[in-house]
């Protein structure tokens, strides 16, 4: 299962590295959280080198916009939806507006608890692959730096946005699987909802 796809123009550096670890023809599910360029931009580049492979996604992100832009029939998880590749099982857990887009969705595997982040938590700067130190206060500096530029405003906050968090920390993750940034093992219940403190910091006291 690949889990975001990348840019078009970094698939083949992507395609590589993935060919290392699985042979491409074996690849049977690719996902994402939302329908944007590096989440899965490439996508039909994917779906090309693995014909066998279905793509996962809400399904809001089905009907608006990833059946259209593949040509092919997505497979549309409703919340709570499973689907297992053997050895692993992850189940959808459908977060409209987080992190971004009313698409927006993440995947908990549930063997090993991992969460699949997508772009929550993004830091900045020179980071190592994964640590246990603190990913929020790295994240809430990121963000206050977004509000000064062009990414303001970068994360909705919303009235979903605490109860969505919540629902994710509810399923008690032990890995944090970060997209942009260090992931993070610990306690990353008690990560999810300080970052929701970040998030309303930044994001939820505004006009």
């Amino acid at each position: 299962m690949l889990f975001h796809t990348g840019l078009r123009g970094m698939h083949a550096e992507i395609r590589e590295a993935v060919a290392k670890l699985i042979n491409l023809s074996e690849l049977r599910h690719i996902s994402f959280s939302h329908f944007e360029s590096d989440e899965c931009g490439s996508l039909n580049e994917w779906l090309a080198a693995a014909p066998n492979a279905d793509v996962i996604c809400s399904q809001v992100g089905a009907l608006v916009c990833v059946n259209d832009f593949t040509g092919r029939e997505s497979r549309a998880l409703a919340d709570g939806g499973t689907f297992a590749t053997g050895k692993y099982r992850f189940r959808y857990c459908r977060t409209p507006h987080l992190p971004h887009g009313w698409d927006a969705g993440l995947l908990f595997e549930e063997t090993q608890k991992t969460l699949l982040c997508s772009d929550l938590f993004h830091q900045t700067g020179d980071v190592e692959s994964l640590t246990s130190t603190d990913i929020v206060g790295r994240s809430h500096q990121a963000m206050k730096e977004y509000q000064a530029g062009i990414l303001a405003d970068y994360v909705p906050y919303t009235q979903l946005t605490a109860r969505n968090l919540k629902k994710l920390a509810d399923l008690k993750p032990k890995t944090l699987a970060i997209m942009h940034g260090s992931s993070f093992t610990g306690d990353c219940a008690r990560a999810l909802d300080d970052l929701n403190v970040a998030l309303r910091d930044v994001y939820g006291q505004q006009k």
